[in-house]
């Protein structure tokens, strides 16, 4: 099963994205993880949002939505919500022809340095996405508190507990990804 993860940082070294590139490893035979990054991606514009000049790297984010079974995404937390670059990213999206978003699964996840992770970037996410129409998998969230604690220098989860759940919510992720498919 094909799922598109994005990672809402632009930052190198991201642990939303160090989040993604895991999850992309403990994932099960069966869910292939491609970690997308949306550094190419430039500011929304109105005078690029022409039928025959949208931003070649939107084109191609849409399609790999398209094409995938699935789509979660890893958002940090700044100042209670989504960073700038993925709301851009979501208002680009929004203005594609055949909406990638539309009936999609979507999962959310993401990790910060505080306690409760990115409990309101999540909510506040799952906010903005209702106007494009994904189904949004309510349960289990992830949340990822301390991440600074949570990762070895060489990227890798040192946390036998946040792995332990990683896994689990991969696993809820594809079984609720095939039940949506299905539909």
């Amino acid at each position: 099963m094909k799922i598109i993860a994005i990672s809402g940082s632009l930052r190198e070294g991201s642990f939303n994205t160090k989040l993604l590139h895991c999850a992309r490893k403990l994932a099960s035979e069966d869910l292939t993880l491609e970690v997308v990054r949306l550094n190419d991606i430039p500011l929304y514009n109105g005078d690029h949002d022409t039928a025959d000049s949208k931003p070649e790297a939107v084109l191609q984010l849409a399609e790999k939505l398209r094409q995938a079974e699935g789509i979660l995404i890893c958002t940090p937390e700044y100042n209670y919500s989504i960073s700038g670059v993925l709301k851009n990213a979501i208002d680009w999206l929004s203005r594609v022809d055949g909406q990638p978003f539309n009936g999609k699964p979507v999962g959310i996840m993401g990790a910060a340095a505080g306690q409760i992770g990115t409990a309101r970037a999540q909510y506040h996410l799952r906010q903005v996405l209702v106007g494009l129409n994904p189904r949004v998998m309510s349960r289990p969230e992830f949340f990822m508190g301390a991440v600074h604690t949570k990762f070895d220098d060489d990227g890798n989860l040192s946390d036998a507990d946040s792995e332990k759940f990683l896994k689990s919510y991969l696993a809820a992720f594809a079984d609720w990804v095939r039940g949506q498919t299905r539909r």
